[in-house]
């Protein structure tokens, strides 16, 4: 760090899973801290003691009190107070927000150290529309709120991101199913860990797979935006696999055409199979 930071709060995305994605102004910014706030300091203790950080840490989360928050504001004037969650980006279903809005209001400098995100980096690997998504955190845990909650989402054209544990995550999907449909999902967990995975289908058959064997790891749940109305007649779509079928194979004929007409790859699959003889 070439010059001391400057006294305020600063809001530092720490990794979701490889302690290698801290970036170096990160590193440099909770070595230069005055003061570490943690979600959970046994969890933080190991990241800072990677990179070296020496500052007192204190607790930071959603049942923290007004009055600790005012004594973090009364020390923003003259310290550089650091935020952190147990992974990834601060403030994105951790808690934080409370006090971004008092510094703030109070005249303090707000500074972001930006970096990893689970729900950003779901987005990137599940294959799913990402040119309007909304993330909607994790569902009510129970299934009334749950099925509320769901309902209030399912006319959004957008995919729709939320976290989930891997004991909740079968009947997650299974309300979503009942909700939404068999739109296209998927579910990312362990991001950047040795046993990352991306499992990708319709959120009937997720439902399904899930149902009794609920996975470890953290969780991202995907799901796409809802399809428009099927209006193309047969006669379009088998005129477009055909000259697709000239240049590509059943699979990916089907996936270009019904991005392409607008309809479930469903059905343009089960014609591209019976057009080309497989």
């Amino acid at each position: 760090m070439d010059q001391p930071l400057a006294p305020g709060l600063y809001i530092v995305a720490t990794p979701i899973g490889n302690l290698g994605d801290l970036s170096p102004r990160a590193a440099d910014t909770l070595r230069g801290a005055d003061r570490i706030l943690a979600e959970d300091k046994r969890v933080s203790a190991k990241l800072l003691a990677l990179v070296g950080a020496k500052a007192p840490m204190s607790s930071y989360h959603d049942h923290s009190s007004e009055a600790e928050r005012e004594t973090i504001l009364a020390t923003l004037g003259s310290q550089v107070v650091a935020l952190i969650s147990d992974a990834g980006t601060p403030l994105i279903s951790d808690p934080g927000y409370k006090l971004v809005r008092a510094a703030r209001a109070a005249g303090h400098s707000v500074h972001t150290i930006p970096g990893p995100s689970a729900a950003i980096a779901a987005l990137t690997v599940a294959g799913l529309p990402t040119d309007r998504f909304l993330f909607a955190g994790f569902l009510p845990a129970k299934d009334k709120a749950r099925a509320d909650a769901i309902a209030e989402l399912a006319d959004l054209r957008a995919t729709l991101v939320f976290f989930e544990s891997g004991p909740r995550l079968g009947a997650a999907l299974s309300a979503l199913a009942a909700g939404l449909g068999a739109r296209e999902a998927a579910v990312v967990r362990e991001i950047t860990k040795l046993h990352e995975e991306c499992v990708t289908a319709s959120l009937d058959e997720l439902a399904a797979r899930y149902a009794e064997a609920p996975p470890r790891g953290e969780i991202v749940i995907l799901v796409g935006p809802p399809l428009r109305a099927d209006s193309t007649s047969d006669s379009e779509v088998d005129l477009a696999l055909d000259e697709a079928l000239t240049r590509l194979s059943p699979s990916r004929a089907a996936a270009e055409v019904a991005e392409q007409l607008g309809v479930p790859r469903k059905r343009t699959y089960a014609r591209a199979l019976e057009r080309s003889g497989k």
